[in-house]
C-alpha cells in the first residue's frame, strides 16, 4: 500500500503565501490617502476600461490590486451586499467596517481551505461627515485587516512608496496637492507616469451624497502640468 504524500501545515501555508505575494507583486501599485476634503485614491493603470477603483455605495469606495478577475468578483459582491443591506434596513446602516470584515472572512476562508489563494489586496474606504470619520481598510490576501488613519499602499513596490509618502503627506493638502504628491510617490525618482497611465478617484465631502468622483485625464494633465 502506497503511503500518502505528507506536507506539514506550516509549509502549505508558507507556499500559499509566497504564491499570492508573487502574483500581487507583479501588479502595479495603488495609494489611498486622506486629504483636506476627503479620501483620494491613485493607481497606476494604463487600461481605460478595466478599473481598479470603483464606487460601492454613497460614501464608500473599493480598490484592488493583483489579479483583476478576482478582485472584480469581490467588488461586485460588495455592491450587492451594500445594496441589499441598504434596501432591507437603511442607507446609514451600510458601512465600510462591516464590508471589510466580510471581505476578510472570505479571503481568510479561501486562503485556509482552497488549493489556490486569491492573488489580491483590496481597499475599502469610507468618507466620514468630518475628517475624523474617514476610514481606510487595507485587506491582505489571507484576510488580515489593517485599519489605516493617514494613507496606505497596495501591491507592487509598497515599501519604497510608503517611505516617499511618509516624507510628503499632509492632511491639509488640497486635491491638486494630494494628487501631485501621490503620483510622485508612485513614480519615484527614476520614473515618470503620464496622466494616461493613471486612474484617480476621490471621495469628497464637497460632492454631496454621491461623494465618489473620477478625475479625468484632461483634469489630471492640468494638475500635474501645473504641479
Amino acid at each position: 500500500m502506497t503511503m500518502p504524500f505528507y506536507v506539514a501545515p506550516e509549509q502549505v501555508m508558507k507556499d500559499r503565501a509566497e504564491y499570492a505575494q508573487k502574483g500581487i507583486a507583479r501588479g502595479r501599485s495603488l495609494i489611498a490617502s486622506t486629504f483636506s476634503d476627503g479620501i483620494l485614491i491613485v493607481a497606476e493603470n494604463p487600461s481605460r476600461s478595466l478599473h481598479k477603483i470603483s464606487e460601492i455605495y454613497d460614501r464608500i469606495a473599493f480598490a484592488g490590486v493583483g489579479k483583476y478577475n478576482e478582485f472584480d468578483q469581490l467588488r461586485v459582491a460588495g455592491i450587492r451586499h451594500a445594496d441589499t443591506k441598504g434596501y432591507a434596513y437603511s442607507r446609514e446602516d451600510v458601512d465600510a467596517r462591516s464590508l471589510a470584515n466580510l471581505y476578510a472572512q472570505y479571503l481568510g476562508q479561501v486562503f485556509t481551505h482552497e488549493m489556490k489563494p486569491m492573488e489580491v489586496e483590496i481597499l475599502v474606504a469610507e468618507l466620514g461627515i468630518e475628517s475624523s470619520g474617514d476610514q481606510l481598510y487595507h485587506i491582505a490576501y489571507e484576510g488580515t485587516i489593517m485599519d489605516e488613519e493617514r494613507f496606505t499602499v497596495l501591491g507592487g513596490d509598497a515599501e519604497p512608496i510608503m517611505e516617499r509618502m511618509e516624507s510628503s503627506w499632509s492632511r491639509d493638502h488640497s486635491l491638486e496637492q494630494a494628487i501631485s504628491e501621490m503620483v510622485a510617490a508612485l513614480a519615484g525618482p527614476r520614473k515618470t507616469i503620464a496622466p494616461s497611465e493613471l486612474e484617480v478617484a476621490a471621495l469628497a465631502r464637497s460632492g454631496g451624497r454621491r461623494a465618489f468622483r473620477r478625475i479625468g485625464e484632461a483634469e489630471l494633465q492640468a494638475i500635474l502640468g501645473a504641479g
